[in-house]
């Protein structure tokens, strides 16, 4: 059992979130705890700059309903209701602190692949929400490490 009562679980929608996913189930086993879980869609103009003079709107509706589909999912299979399952448009580590303080979140729990070298240094998700959040982070490590 653990202390945290309000846990946010970022997902990426990837085969990894499943190992992500039990990580925080285990740690919301308490006693009045609620597990949260969000997944954040990066809008395309984020991808190309504003640069291509296109209306990805309608692409970008679609990768948000694909998003809350897998999600509901993703819920429905782990028993988390769909009113504790958000998604969010935006930068991944923005939103993501932006709702775990929404929520009094006491830890938010995500997915890192503990990269190395030069991906180390240009950062990741993980490492961002880490550094900015004003709770405690788990970052779950997953993937294959060589």
């Amino acid at each position: 059992m653990s202390d945290y009562k309000n846990i946010l679980l970022a997902l990426d929608l990837t085969e990894d979130a499943e190992q992500v996913i039990t990580r925080a189930l285990s740690i919301s086993q308490g006693e009045g705890s609620t597990l949260h879980m969000i997944h954040v869609v990066e809008p395309i103009s984020f991808a190309y700059g504003g640069d291509i003079p296109m209306d990805f709107s309608t692409i970008q509706d679609d990768i948000q309903q694909q998003a809350k589909q897998q999600l509901s999912a993703l819920g429905l299979r782990h028993n988390i209701p769909a009113e504790q399952q958000h998604i969010v448009l935006g930068r991944p580590e923005t939103e993501i602190h932006n709702v775990a303080e929404e929520l009094n979140a006491d830890v938010i729990v995500i997915g890192s692949h503990g990269r190395h070298g030069l991906a180390l240094l240009l950062g990741s998700t993980a490492n961002s929400v880490l550094h900015g959040a004003k709770c405690d982070v788990l970052a779950v490590r997953v993937g294959t490490t060589n």
